[in-house]
């Protein structure tokens, strides 16, 4: 065998090695410390295509995202085109709404809130076991801890999944996680609102710089009934492409500036639009 043979051997084997060194709980663990941190510390900003379907909506838009907060340019609504200069006036008017930035600075952090709350659970929520590992990647399977006991809501419907995640060896982040309701989640005995079993979420991460991951896919889908037997349906489908760095301090002006060069004949996974 050439020593390049052996080279290649032994790194799949030391691999292989490192991933059965941890169990199951020790893996996540270190999945969610890796998580947090770079949730914490990764102050970049990105320009992004990003491709948005409800039920009744479909947004295809680029984003750019600043501390500020997020200028969008809706390229197209309900399959219909906006033209250029709706796409301006709408991009002027938030760039003189001082309220509607903070507004979005604060949905942004209550979301990145919700997504550390979310990731502090998973040790202690769910019970773990490992399915397949490859030399990139683990292959984690997640269900209810029996003795675990939710503080919230949101916490009650997420320790009521099970699912699988895919982790990066190398790098202990999140490739992709799924979840589904195991049973109906209810709320005051039903009343306050319902859940049903096989309520859905799925996402995925992908490595977009140096050491810098971005959500790529988001999948939520709902079902149920809240607030006085009110019909909820959470439906929504994400699709995020085209990631393109901004400085660290990038300002709205900047901002909209580069979104605005960016082209508007574009494709993506879920939709075609051409734009003559």
């Amino acid at each position: 065998m050439a020593k390049s043979s052996y080279l290649w051997a032994g790194i799949l084997a030391l691999s292989l090695t490192a991933a059965h060194a941890q169990n199951p709980h020790q893996i996540i663990q270190q999945v969610v410390d890796a998580e947090r941190a770079a949730n914490r510390d990764d102050h970049s900003h990105w320009i992004y295509l990003d491709d948005i379907r409800k039920p009744n909506e479909h947004i295809l838009q680029w984003v750019a995202g600043t501390q500020q907060g997020d200028v969008r340019r809706v390229l197209e609504r309900n399959e219909q085109k906006v033209d250029e200069s709706h796409q301006r006036d709408s991009i002027d008017k938030f760039l003189h709404d001082t309220r509607a930035q903070s507004k979005d600075v604060s949905e942004n952090a209550h979301d990145n809130q919700q997504v550390d709350d979310f990731l502090k659970l998973l040790p202690v929520a769910f019970v773990w076991t490992q399915t397949s590992v490859t030399p990139s990647n683990t292959t984690l399977h997640f269900e209810p801890e029996p003795n675990f006991h939710p503080p919230t809501r949101e916490s009650r419907v997420f320790s009521s999944m099970a699912g699988d995640v895919v982790v990066d060896n190398q790098q202990h982040r999140i490739r992709s996680m799924s979840g589904r309701l195991i049973h109906d989640v209810t709320f005051g005995g039903g009343l306050l609102g319902r859940l049903k079993e096989g309520s859905s979420f799925s996402l995925e991460q992908a490595q977009v710089g140096e050491a810098l991951w971005e959500l790529t896919a988001v999948h939520v889908h709902l079902e149920g009934n809240a607030l006085l037997f009110k019909s909820i349906s959470l439906q929504q489908d994400d699709q995020r492409s085209r990631f393109e760095p901004e400085s660290p301090t990038v300002t709205l002006g900047q901002a909209a500036a580069a979104v605005m060069k960016q082209p508007e004949s574009v494709h993506t996974q879920n939709a075609t639009l051409k734009v003559n």
